[in-house]
């Protein structure tokens, strides 16, 4: 399975509030790879917040723009990825992150997920009157895309530095080293 692929870089996979950036961070920092969030670059590129381009052009607009980041990073080394909640909804953009990288997705209870991200308003998907039904709904249908990643590792009880330091094994394991 992963014997055959060139490991490269590590993306982090998995919904809102899961950990990706802390984790990434500390990931990244730790192995001296470059850290990338594909929120904050698409952001950067469009000149405007995820809720912005959400509201002035549509989630489709946003999915286009994840599509065209996402082939970007098969010219990647040394990259530490955290991937918005979405991204891998894409069976091409999670075949292509699969095709540098090793994916793991990082996982959390919906209560966790949303004690973690209750009082964040940059959100955009969690505009409704219920957001934790939000969270389960949308958990819910991203699930069998997020199951498919190389690694699972469930964030809701433990601390950072621990899931980095299994993070940082798991990818040491599909280099072979």
């Amino acid at each position: 399975m992963l014997v055959t692929r060139q490991i490269q870089n590590l993306a982090l996979i998995g919904f809102m509030g899961t950990g990706k950036s802390s984790v990434g961070r500390l990931v990244a920092d730790a192995l001296h790879f470059t850290f990338l969030d594909t929120d904050r670059v698409i952001e950067a590129r469009a000149g405007k917040t995820i809720r912005e381009i959400f509201e002035q052009e549509g989630e489709q607009a946003f999915r286009e723009w994840e599509r065209r980041i996402v082939e970007e990073l098969t010219r990647r080394t040394k990259t530490v990825i955290s991937a918005g909640g979405g991204l891998p909804a894409s069976e091409a953009n999670l075949a292509s992150l699969k095709s540098h990288a090793i994916v793991v997705c990082l996982w959390a209870s919906p209560e966790k997920i949303f004690e973690r991200v209750r009082n964040q308003s940059h959100r955009p998907l969690l505009n409704d009157p219920d957001p934790l039904a939000q969270i389960r709904r949308l958990l819910a249908e991203r699930e069998p895309f997020y199951r498919q990643a190389d690694v699972l590792v469930n964030t809701g009880l433990r601390p950072l530095r621990e899931v980095a330091g299994q993070v940082i094994h798991q990818f040491r394991l599909a280099q072979g080293r």
